[in-house]
Order: C-alpha cells, then structure tokens, then sequence
C-alpha cells in the first residue's frame, strides 16, 4: 500500500504525539509518499512550534534528524494544478500540494490538519487515521 503523508503525521510520530500509535498501525508496512516541499515544511513547523512554547528549542534538530529518519518517498507536483486547488478550495499551497499529490496517484492521505482533512473529503480523497 502506498500512503501520501503530510508533516503534521511524521511530526505527530516523532514528537510522541497521541496519534502516533494510530498513525504506526495505519501505515505499518505502507510506501510513505509526500511532495518535495515536506523537509522544508517539517522544519517550519519545528519553528512555529518553538514560537508558540509547544516544544523546547534543544528538542528541535532531535526531531528534525528523528523525521529524516522515516521513508519517505519524494515526488514533483504539478504546481499549475497544485495551485488552482489552493485557490478553489481557499487553502494554503502547502496543504494543495499534499491534495494534488493524493488525486494525481490516486493514494489515500494521511493528515491531521483539520482543513486538509475537510477539503479531501470533499475530493473523495480517502482518509487513513
């Protein structure tokens, strides 16, 4: 089974979050596939967590180096297409760029970002966890 996963799962993982056992079983075994943007997107998030107070900034680089450390799978996406989606769904491009990845192969996404969610269920994207 391949997965198209978003940093939201991954950080989940890593950071011990309660999701993470749900997220392990759902995928266990799966090809983990993102856009090239998720490095970039892992890192701003570690950021913007550090800036709310939600994680200290020595656990920072553990998890980023934990994040590296799962498979996954890099892939282009069709920005033209990628970008149309944001603007007809009134979404970030990030957020597009996951969406565009699930329908072009066609794979079910894994996210806990609760606007991507609400937009792939109206793409009939299927939702794991």
């Amino acid at each position: 089974m391949e997965v198209v996963t978003d940093a939201s799962a991954l950080l989940a993982v890593v950071l011990d979050e309660p999701e993470r056992e749900p997220i392990i079983n759902a995928t266990q075994g799966a090809t983990l596939i993102s856009p090239l943007a998720l490095p970039y997107e892992i890192g701003n998030a570690l950021i913007a967590m550090r800036k709310r107070g939600r994680i200290e900034e020595d656990a920072i680089l553990p998890a980023w180096n934990a994040a590296q450390q799962i498979p996954v799978q890099l892939v282009p996406v069709e920005m033209e297409n990628a970008l149309a989606l944001a603007l007809a769904n009134g979404i970030y491009a990030y957020d597009a760029y996951y969406l565009h990845c699930s329908l072009s192969l066609r794979r079910p996404l894994l996210t806990l970002d609760g606007k991507m969610r609400e937009v792939a269920q109206k793409l009939d994207i299927r939702l794991l966890v």
